[in-house]
This record gives C-alpha cells, structure tokens and sequence, in this order.
C-alpha cells in the first residue's frame, strides 16, 4: 500500500490578504535578544501578516475585528465579551510567515508577503490603532529573530483575513 496521497491539482495562487491568527492568553510574552519587548496578562496574542497589496482600509478592518471580537466568557461562561470589556491587553507580534506558501515543493515561499517598509508601516499602525482604541497594545520588534512565548486560554484560536474569506 502506498503512503502517498493523490495530489490535487495547485489551484489559483493565494489571494493577497491580510492575515492574523488570534489566540485567547492568560499571559503571553514576546523576547529579542534575551530582552522582554513586550509582556500582557489576560488578553489576546495577535501574529500579523502583510501582503504587498494591503492597505490602510485593511488594517482598519483588522484592528476592529481583533478588538471587537466576543472571544471571552461572561458570567454565564458564553463568549461573549471582548478585549476591552475584559480589560485586557493585545500582543502584536508581526509574522510575515503566515504568507508562506507550501503547496508546493519543500521550501515555502513568500512572494505574497509585503516589502519590509510596507509590512513594518501597516504593522505599526495596526499597533496604534488597537491604542487609540484604549487597548494596551505590546509589541515584538519588527524583522528581528524574537521568541514568543504564551499560556493560551481554552485554547481559543481564531484566524482572521482582510477580505472575510474566513
């Protein structure tokens, strides 16, 4: 019997999106060089990802969805409040490898993933955004080699992109 699968055809190439995978932590801490950069409490680690053609409308979208996301529990343990109404914070972790693509070969590949000056402005203004919106908001250290580190509540992960196609 062979362990290989049939492959299916590699479809359209991937659509160019923003991309955030959002957990639900009890604590979560990123570190460059043996340095805390940032550190929250109860709240939500947030990698984020940018892709050359992004906008500042997708980053409005974004930052609105991770605030306003219902993801924790209420008295009734219904998940039903968001970040604010808990007074937790946001870690913002930039992450340009959520636009790896892997369908095909062995090494991924990151065409899809912004330029370094346009990946660091919209990832900056994610940051400010979430803090205009009275949510402590940590960050990592753009472009350097950090460890991120967290305790995830449930666990709660959710992935969220630009243009809703999940």
């Amino acid at each position: 019997m062979s362990i290989f699968l049939h492959r299916r055809p590699i479809r359209s190439p991937i659509p160019n999106i923003m991309r955030a995978v959002i957990q639900r932590v009890n604590n979560a801490r990123v570190e460059v060089d043996g340095e805390i950069t940032g550190q929250i409490d109860d709240g939500l680690l947030v990698f984020l990802s940018v892709t050359h053609e992004d906008t500042e409308a997708d980053v409005q979208f974004i930052t609105d969805k991770i605030i306003n996301l219902r993801i924790f529990s209420d008295e009734n343990d219904k998940m039903n409040l968001n970040v604010q109404d808990i007074g937790g914070a946001v870690l913002l972790i930039s992450q340009f490898t959520l636009h790896g693509d892997c369908r095909k070969g062995r090494r991924p590949g990151f065409d899809q993933a912004a330029p370094p000056d346009l990946a660091r402005r919209l990832y900056e203004l994610a940051a400010e955004l979430i803090g205009q919106q009275g949510v402590r908001c940590e960050t990592g250290i753009f472009a350097a080699h950090m460890h991120v580190s967290s305790l995830n509540d449930g666990p709660v992960t959710f992935l969220l992109d630009s243009t809703r196609l999940f």
